[in-house]
């Protein structure tokens, strides 16, 4: 079933992502607008992340971030980094909505693993990388039972168990769960010392599996 729902996924995923952008148009303008008025520099952030069968891509997101000389000097908080309108669009996930091109594009998909930063590859087990082996996600099994609220092996056990069990009706499912998530604003974001410590136990994951 999972291989070939993987085209009609991918249909789907075509479909769905134009008619949003479309229909989001307005909301892309108001807040690209919103963004360059807030603060200086770009509207879009690119970030390298692994997709589908471990291939390197960009996502993209709406600039939460401030990018002015005092920020890349370190002088600022992570939180006070985050703009007035980046506050925002975080709380309600707008951020994200740039990622419609990269489900349009193929880099990506609605329901799926989230895609990872390299770092994170780099000490993964042959098996934890079978999260690759489908199209990462806006969202996912592991996002609508706890986000960042788990730890880092239960994210990639949600992961794989998803990757085992794709199905339209999973996927229809995970759609409205994640709703509720977005209404719900609990551990949705992770910070750059919360993804280090992830990556920590990832390269001490022997001997903390053991423990476990």
């Amino acid at each position: 079933m999972r291989k070939g729902y993987q085209y009609i996924k991918r249909t789907i995923d075509i479909l769905f992502s134009a008619i949003a952008l479309i229909l989001l148009l307005p909301i892309f303008i108001v807040v690209a607008i919103a963004i360059k008025i807030d603060s200086e520099g770009p509207i879009i952030y690119k970030s390298k992340r692994i997709g589908k069968n471990c291939k390197p891509f960009y996502t993209y997101k709406f600039r939460s971030m401030k990018t002015n000389r005092k920020e890349l000097d370190g002088t600022l908080t992570h939180e006070q980094m985050v703009t007035r309108v980046g506050k925002f669009i975080r709380k309600t996930s707008i951020d994200e909505l740039p990622q419609l091109v990269n489900i349009l594009k193929g880099d990506m998909s609605f329901i799926g693993p989230r895609p990872w930063i390299p770092e994170y590859y780099e000490w993964f087990t042959e098996e934890q990388k079978r999260r690759s082996n489908v199209l990462p996600g806006i969202s996912g099994l592991a996002q609508v039972k706890g986000r960042n609220g788990i730890n880092i092996f239960k994210k990639i056990e949600y992961d794989l168990e998803y990757v085992d069990n794709m199905s339209l009706w999973l996927d229809i499912k995970l759609v409205f769960e994640t709703i509720v998530q977005v209404f719900k604003k609990t551990n949705a974001e992770i910070s750059e010392q919360g993804i280090k410590e992830e990556i920590e136990d990832l390269k001490r994951q022997e001997s903390l599996t053991k423990a476990i």
